[in-house]
């Protein structure tokens, strides 16, 4: 995902106007950028989360995944519930939003490349605790 954010920092931040006139290489940058963004906030949610609760002996595998949040954040390995929601519906307006309009599109595009500091704050969180 850096790489392709580094690839990406010469037109950042990207405008509705500009989406039309990427080039091939361009597209791919992004196409990698949103690939390893969605993949790496689900992999957070769906897998290191979980195995972070279990490592810590908390009894949330059967829970849903709210609270899990709300105890994950209750324990500072996550700023906010809120913030985690927040990044869930970037990476879904990046999977599921079919946007006709390259404003909205260019948007949708900008708040992930500044979620991308979040996750990595997140990930920062949580490093102390893997062995």
């Amino acid at each position: 995902m850096q790489h392709a954010l580094q690839a990406l920092r010469p037109s950042l931040p990207i405008q509705g106007q500009g989406l039309a006139q990427l080039d091939d290489e361009q597209v791919q940058d992004w196409d990698q950028f949103i690939l390893r963004f969605t993949k790496l906030q689900d992999a957070v949610g769906a897998q290191l989360y979980p195995a972070l609760l279990a490592h810590l002996q908390e009894p949330y595998e059967d829970r849903p995944m709210l609270d899990k949040l709300n105890r994950l954040e209750k324990m500072g390995y996550l700023t906010s519930a809120e913030q985690w929601q927040t990044l869930r519906v970037i990476r879904n307006r990046l999977t599921h939003d079919y946007p006709i309009d390259d404003a909205l599109e260019a948007a949708y595009l900008n708040d992930a490349v500044q979620a991308v500091t979040v996750l990595g704050d997140l990930l920062d969180r949580v490093k102390p605790v893997v062995p």
